[in-house]
């Protein structure tokens, strides 16, 4: 049986020890960070791995190193399966299978996967979680927490990521995938959305064999789909493949708003003429309103339409603190500007949605987790299918669907209009109503009105120096006149035969004036070198 987990202290000493060791405290770089989450263990690649499916809240360059993290764990020794097997069966393995390989298909930081028989003879392949993997983990998250706030961790990175926002975010998604049963429950609802689909197959779950700790599924005996070698020998069209693969994703994203997430090679086979998706351990799953608001983003650059892409992605978007919305503006029509003379299907796909996403970064615009697992989802897919055919292009398939993202059904659009006409009628006739109200209590001082211009902190800020410019005229001449009145008296003790209080006065006057006069002779350089 694997080891047992380290004591919170001991474990937070080894987290400390380790973050020191990188010299946290001297700042971050995306190597530096992506170092130190591989010297933490599997608890901490799994928050980079997450972490690289949010472009919207990370930038770029962090995004793309932490993309290179690996779970590389040593694989459980069969005993310690076999004890997990008789543990979540409450009876031996023995009873179920006729035999289990005991080297693994693969080993993860959450579970490993082995080929198997059941009595019945079928091959299958069991998904084990890892012993005491839950517990690990959740000590991990809290110890998290724990450094963050010692080491000040927040004010360190503050600029690149919000750590406490990564760290409820990675322990949502850890506890669902630790959850077998959520897997199976996706993958059974993506082999029955598409069971009429003649090119598409999912592996078949055993309901019968699969707890929280174990998934059973049917094994998959295919061709990669990043074999291309084999593909080619047995005669397959590989860009027939991609068309169908790129037809099908697109579908996923369109009409169900529930796709896979992770569509790299290793989760795709070919076999009887069908792609075949496996792993359904990282779902995306889009909300009604959000595919409804995807595909008036898709409208709005399809139509060019600079203002609706603008509205479409702040009404999307969670935004965290104050919109410049001209600046924000002009960004996206910038962005339009570059595709403005290409056709649809011309567009890159990958260039675009990471230009997006970096607009998105800059103004601190964060997009709901499901659109955001989209972007990453859509550059994994266009790899994947440039593999295949470097040809493809993911825009000319979304093109096809261009009819659906652009049509108008007019009955659904004539109860829009319908049920928007009554609410405005009843809302107008409460209107004047509520304005009296408003007003009364404008005029009781029970409401106070705040008018915040965009855009105006510039201007003002002009006027503010004008201000403390003339502030400091108006105290020069005062020191000035309060000098000279001190000057007629004959008030001890004296310097030059000047009142000392006068002779200050003079000297401040003189001082102020000379700064004045250089500041004001910068300005003037400097507006003139513009």
């Amino acid at each position: 049986m694997e080891q047992k987990i380290l004591s919170s202290r001991a474990r937070f000493a080894q987290i400390l020890s380790i973050l020191h060791k990188h010299h946290i405290e001297k700042g971050i770089d995306p190597v530096k960070f992506r170092e130190i989450l591989e010297d933490l263990g599997p608890t901490f690649v799994k928050i980079g791995q997450i972490m690289s499916t949010r472009q919207d809240m990370f930038s770029e360059r962090y995004c793309k190193e932490l993309m290179k993290l690996r779970s590389s764990v040593t694989p459980m020794d069969f005993d310690t399966v076999q004890t997990i097997l008789n543990e979540a069966y409450q009876k031996s393995w023995t009873e179920i299978y006729e035999s289990i390989d005991m080297e693994p298909l693969g080993s993860a930081s959450i579970a490993q996967v082995h080929f198997a028989q059941l009595k019945n003879g079928q091959s299958v392949v069991l998904k084990i979680q890892r012993p005491y993997i839950y517990e690990r983990m959740e000590r991990d998250v809290s110890l998290l927490r724990k450094a963050v706030k010692v080491l000040n961790l927040s004010d360190i990175v503050s600029s690149v990521i919000d750590l406490n926002m990564v760290i409820d975010e990675f322990w949502t998604a850890a506890k669902q995938e630790m959850d077998f049963t959520n897997e199976a429950m996706f993958a059974k609802r993506f082999k029955r959305l598409f069971k009429d689909c003649n090119f598409v197959y999912a592996p078949k779950i055993y309901d019968e064999y699969t707890t929280h700790q174990v998934l059973v599924m049917e094994y998959i005996e295919g061709i990669e789909i990043s074999d291309i070698e084999k593909l080619d020998s047995e005669g397959y069209d590989r860009v027939e493949i991609a068309d169908k693969l790129a037809y099908n994703y697109i579908s996923q994203v369109i009409e169900y708003g529930f796709f896979h997430a992770d569509p790299h090679s290793g989760n795709l086979r070919i076999r009887d003429d069908k792609i075949v998706w496996i792993d359904f351990g990282m779902m995306g799953i889009l909300e009604r309103r959000d595919r409804e608001l995807m595909k008036d983003a898709v409208r709005a650059l399809a139509l060019r339409d600079t203002t609706k892409l603008v509205d479409t992605i702040l009404t999307l978007g969670i935004v965290n603190q104050e919109i410049d919305y001209p600046a924000f503006t002009n960004e996206i029509e910038r962005f339009m500007n570059q595709y403005l003379n290409l056709s649809f299907s011309e567009m890159d796909l990958g260039v675009m949605v990471q230009d997006v996403f970096t607009i998105c970064h800059h103004y601190h615009i964060a997009l709901p987790k499901g659109i955001s697992m989209l972007a990453r989802s859509m550059m994994t897919i266009e790899a994947t299918l440039n593999d295949l055919d470097p040809s493809c292009n993911m825009m000319k398939i979304i093109a096809n669907h261009k009819a659906t993202l652009t049509h108008v059904d007019l009955g659904k659009e004539a109860k829009k209009i319908a049920s928007k006409s009554i609410d405005a009628f009843v809302k107008g006739l409460d209107l004047s109503v509520q304005s009296s109200d408003v007003l009364k209590m404008v005029q009781r001082g029970q409401v106070k009105v705040n008018l915040n211009l965009m855009g105006s902190e510039q201007p003002i800020a002009k006027i503010d120096r004008m201000i403390n410019r003339l502030i400091i005229c108006i105290l020069i001449a005062a020191l000035l006149m309060a000098s000279s009145l001190i000057c007629t008296t004959d008030m001890d003790p004296k310097i030059l035969g000047i009142p000392a209080l006068g002779f200050v006065g003079f000297m401040s006057a003189l001082a102020m004036s000379i700064w004045l006069f250089f500041k004001m002779l910068q300005l003037h350089r400097r507006n003139k070198s513009f």
